[in-house]
């Protein structure tokens, strides 16, 4: 699979122990560095959420690969919208039960984008997935048990589908590992367009 062995080490600019295990399942070889985006929430306002997200993803891999200039670098980020409203990551057990209690018997958007950047090279690609996820209509007394477990903290829209919060969906519209914090699809395409352009680059 060329898209899985490119000519170059693999950074992911990412901490997220979700992202690390999706890349690795595809089969990628990667260190891991945390990217450096200071103030994120300044990215939203007065954009649409898909080309905000896209720019902070961008600006995450970016923000690593100035510093390693010949790896090619991904990044990217996760945000729930429920109504065109993003909802980031909880700031405390209050915070995450009101954010639950939002989503409860509703749909809501989870957007991920994805960005792959090689500054010695001049590459960089990016892209948005968006999954649609149905929540059942959730008890208190569920939220509360579901708070007890910690689980819900550092993830966008307090909760994680992979885990206990699965007794809470209805069901999902695209890709589920969007949800879970990497598109797979839009990633090996990133992938793929780098080992494109190397081909193109040698005819």
């Amino acid at each position: 699979m060329v898209w899985s062995n490119p000519d170059r080490r693999i950074i992911l600019a990412s901490q997220s122990p979700r992202r690390r295990d999706i890349l690795k399942g595809l089969g990628f070889g990667f260190d891991v560095v945390a990217p450096s985006v200071e103030n994120e929430a300044s990215f939203f306002p007065g954009r649409t959420v898909d080309k905000a997200l896209a720019e902070l993803a961008a600006a995450k891999a970016n923000s690593v690969s100035s510093s390693h200039p010949d790896a090619l670098v991904l990044g990217a980020d996760t945000i729930v919208s429920v109504d065109g409203v993003v909802i980031g990551k909880p700031k405390d057990p209050a915070d995450a039960a009101a954010m639950l209690g939002r989503l409860s018997g509703r749909k809501h958007q989870v957007l991920t984008s994805v960005a792959l950047a090689c500054e010695e090279c001049s590459f960089s690609a990016g892209a948005v997935e968006v999954t649609t996820v149905f929540f059942r209509s959730l008890a208190q007394w569920e939220i509360d048990e579901y708070l007890g477990l910690d689980e819900y903290s550092d993830k966008a829209g307090a909760y994680a589908i992979q885990g206990k919060a699965m007794a809470f969906v209805d069901g999902i519209e695209g890709c589920y590992y969007n949800v879970v914090g990497l598109p797979v699809r839009k990633t090996i395409d990133l992938f793929t367009a780098y080992a494109n352009r190397k081909a193109s680059s040698n005819d």
